[in-house]
């Protein structure tokens, strides 16, 4: 009967240990994994846009904040996901959704063998770059430039903004981590910008 209670009183402790272990284990990755408040903050820096030959365009930019830099030199995945949505402005209703796109950018870097790849989705189009170096892969990732968004013969009259919005996606974690990390957001950065807003009164259209 001693050995038996002995032999429960140890597997107790065993078991109190290893849930401390993994609520450390928790704390201290969700002070990793969790947004950092810095002073110099992620941004979008421009968002444009320009009608040519009844096509609108956007242009936008973003500039990171300096531990995702820091992370991506590191040798550390990042996925940049960029929205680009077309509004028509409403005086007493919301704002109506009309259209959108979606253009997601992995950014992968390897600092010991020195290559830095980016890879590029957008709608059915995949494109992959090499860069020589991590500061020509981000030029390249952080900027979409004049981005066809739609044709404005298929609008209504009316006055229209483009709101780009932009998020950094938390790299997956395993399985049991994630299950623990269960209150961790998964956006590392989630950025909005609205362009000015713009008339529209295409042709034939009252």
């Amino acid at each position: 009967m001693a050995n038996h209670i002995k032999y429960t009183h140890l597997s107790a402790d065993t078991g109190n240990r290893k849930r401390e272990f993994f609520v450390i284990a928790a704390l201290l990755l969700a002070c990793l994994f969790s947004p950092l408040s810095t002073s110099h903050a992620a941004e979008i820096k421009e968002v444009s846009v320009r009608q040519l030959n009844n096509e609108i365009y956007v242009s936008a930019s973003i500039a990171l904040d300096p531990k995702t830099v820091s992370d991506l030199n590191a040798g550390l995945s990042k996925e940049l996901v960029f929205y680009l949505d077309l509004f028509r402005v409403w005086n007493v209703w919301p704002d109506e959704f009309v259209t959108g796109k979606k253009i997601t950018r992995t950014l992968n870097s390897n600092p010991i063998k020195r290559e830095y790849t980016a890879v590029s989705t957008d709608s059915n189009i995949i494109l992959e770059k090499r860069f020589k170096d991590p500061e020509a892969m981000l030029n390249w990732a952080l900027n979409i430039p004049d981005r066809k968004l739609t044709n404005v013969r298929e609008l209504e009259a009316g006055v229209y903004f483009v709101k780009v919005t932009v998020e950094s996606r938390v790299r997956t974690l395993p399985p049991v981590i994630g299950y623990l990390l269960f209150f961790v957001p998964e956006n590392e950065f989630s950025l909005s910008m609205n362009s000015q807003t713009f008339p529209l009164n295409p042709k034939g259209k009252p």
